[in-house]
């Protein structure tokens, strides 16, 4: 399995979010998880993406068991995860390459080989065209595939999507979706997405159902 969490517990003061949560998946798969707001969806996902830490319970990811101090963790998330949310949180003053790229010189890439796989993931992703224009003048659905492509560029083992085509009209949604399946069949990518889409959900290998912090 490429990701196994067990027993996970989450509270907010006297607010149980997460109750004993177990999940796991397997390198390939993708999972999606749904259920009404407020079920603690987007919580879980935080804690499996290591962006918050669980009150109590055990997570592995790639064999490792996750913990630590933040600069680990920012390092372990740099290196095994991509992130790819309902906004797609791309810098501006940078060009669609450049977006890409910027988490692979984090990690200690240098800017050639960084630049050529950030053009080879854009090129992927449909995008080899527009690969020096800024956001403000890209599509709301030209701009996700560049969020796309910036997950991806460290070859993360696990892609972790939150709402991914929640901002985007039908036909865009459907190029969306598309797009994560033929990800998934060409780089063996293991997708775990949180989504009210009901369509999206069900393309998927497993759904799972969330309610009161809990899967049923």
């Amino acid at each position: 399995m490429i990701i196994e969490a067990e027993n996970i517990c989450k509270s907010y003061g006297d607010l149980q979010v997460l109750k004993n949560v177990d999940f796991a998946v397997a390198r390939g798969e993708v999972v999606s998880v749904v259920g009404a707001s407020g079920a603690g969806k987007t919580t879980f996902l935080q804690i499996i993406g290591t962006l918050l830490t669980p009150d109590s319970g055990v997570l592995r990811i790639a064999g490792t068991q996750v913990g630590g101090d933040e600069r680990r963790l920012a390092e372990f998330r740099n290196k095994h995860l991509g992130f790819v949310f309902q906004s797609h949180h791309l810098l501006p003053e940078f060009t669609a390459v450049e977006n890409v790229y910027i988490p692979a010189l984090i990690a200690g890439e240098s800017e050639n080989s960084a630049r050529k796989r950030a053009l080879e993931l854009l090129e992927k992703v449909g995008l080899a065209e527009r690969a020096e224009h800024k956001p403000s003048e890209l599509s709301g659905g030209e701009q996700q595939r560049v969020a796309i492509a910036r997950a991806l560029v460290n070859a993360p083992d696990v892609l972790l999507a939150d709402e991914p085509t929640g901002n985007l009209d039908s036909k865009t949604k459907e190029e969306i979706h598309s797009l994560l399946f033929r990800l998934r069949d060409e780089l063996a990518q293991t997708i775990v997405l949180v989504t009210h889409d009901s369509h999206l959900a069900g393309l998927c290998d497993r759904c799972l159902e969330m309610k009161d912090g809990r899967f049923i």
